[in-house]
């Protein structure tokens, strides 16, 4: 963390997606910029789904959410 960074709040967590065409995708210690130091799991699902860009998704299952403190890394949006 570089010195004057502000420490914000990123979820990490793990996740999966079943596609409704069929197969699906998962992710382990996901890490996500968050407002705030809380996010709902239908949020989160939400935010996952867009922040991949991802198509004809099914279900969404969010496992192990935590959150942290700790400087952004995404560089603008």
């Amino acid at each position: 963390m570089s010195a004057g960074a502000p420490t914000q709040h990123r979820v990490v967590f793990d996740f999966e997606i079943d596609f409704s065409n069929g197969g699906g995708l998962q992710g382990q210690g996901f890490r996500l910029d968050i407002e705030g130091d809380a996010i709902d799991d239908a949020a989160l699902a939400d935010y996952i789904v867009r922040d991949l860009r991802l198509l004809m998704v099914g279900e969404v299952r969010i496992l192990d959410k935590r959150i942290i403190r700790e400087a952004h890394k995404r560089v603008g949006t």
